[in-house]
């Protein structure tokens, strides 16, 4: 078996193959038979780990087994304490909330190699480094992470990949993993499958919450979508209608419980009389008053 960490450059496809002839992993590993561990964007450099082993492609590659990706982000401005928080705990990218992660500003003279194509440069507005860890793998998610909270992405590298890091591994280099590291990844594997295997997929009437932090300000009894049913991001299911609730509705409310539209029985197309007395739903209009006609059925002459 063949465990091969390349540090991917810049506008470099995570495969071997390309109709485009774009540039692609081929251009700088020259090993057959080995197929990457995930993806990682055609914009974005970083660590992608290489193998010929199906069965830890696999655990690595699929989404319930939570492997850990760190990744250095450059963005426009300088985040605020509140936006690192907000990553920390979850943002809505449109796709979907994203889980909890980790998030914190580097310090200024963070450094990196320099990028085949420079970052466009803006005097009026500053740029940062921040460091986000995660255990998603959704579509461009630390992008629209940090476009949610107010700060673009102008440069995404991936530093570490399930405990494996970058350190002076130039881009478009590789190496082999020691047996060391291998074996610390099978074994952190086999631990990920076994906690993934005791794990209970939610149900309908289960809260969720976005990055599944409820947070500190959420009433008892309060779902994800402060009380209401909204994609699947909790439920708060049948609300027992209350007499108060009945009369402050519309005309009729609480009459017509099947929830079908009222109508009113028509006799030779006009509309009899609403007036009946009291009794079993479905029976028949009982005598009219007095003064109001002749008693006992008897027709007008």
């Amino acid at each position: 078996m063949r465990y091969i960490l390349v540090n991917k450059p810049y506008e470099v496809l995570t495969q071997f193959t390309d109709e485009q002839g774009r540039a692609t992993l081929k251009d700088f590993v020259a090993i057959p038979n080995i197929y990457p561990v995930g993806r990682l964007d055609f914009d974005s450099e970083g660590l992608v780990l290489l193998t010929d082993d199906k069965q830890l492609q696999h655990r690595l590659s699929e989404p319930r087994f939570k492997v850990v990706k760190t990744y250095w982000v450059q963005v426009e401005g300088i985040p605020t304490e509140e936006a690192l928080e907000t990553l920390r705990r979850g943002v809505d990218i449109k796709s979907g909330f994203t889980s909890p992660a980790e998030a914190r500003l580097l310090p200024n003279d963070t450094e990196l190699w320099p990028r085949s194509k420079p970052v466009r440069f803006r005097a009026n507005i500053p740029t940062s480094w921040i460091e986000i860890t995660i255990s998603q793998g959704m579509n461009r998610q630390v992008r629209k992470m940090t476009a949610a909270v107010g700060f673009p992405t102008l440069r995404l590298v991936r530093v570490s990949i399930a405990g494996l890091r970058v350190e002076s591994l130039a881009p478009g280099k590789w190496r082999e993993l020691t047996a060391e590291e291998v074996q610390a990844l099978k074994e952190d594997m086999a631990a990920q499958t076994a906690a993934a295997g005791t794990f209970k997929k939610p149900g309908k009437s289960d809260t969720f919450w976005p990055g599944g932090v409820r947070p500190a300000s959420a009433k008892p009894g309060q779902n994800s979508a402060g009380g209401y049913s909204r994609g699947g991001f909790g439920n708060a299911g049948p609300t027992k209608t209350t007499d108060d609730a009945r009369s402050a509705g519309t005309r009729g409310s609480g009459r017509n419980s099947s929830g079908g539209t009222f109508k009113a029985k028509t006799t030779g197309g006009k509309p009899t009389n609403s007036k009946a007395t009291p009794g079993k739903t479905g029976s028949k209009p009982g005598p009219k008053s007095a003064g109001r006609g002749a008693a006992g059925g008897t027709k007008r002459k």
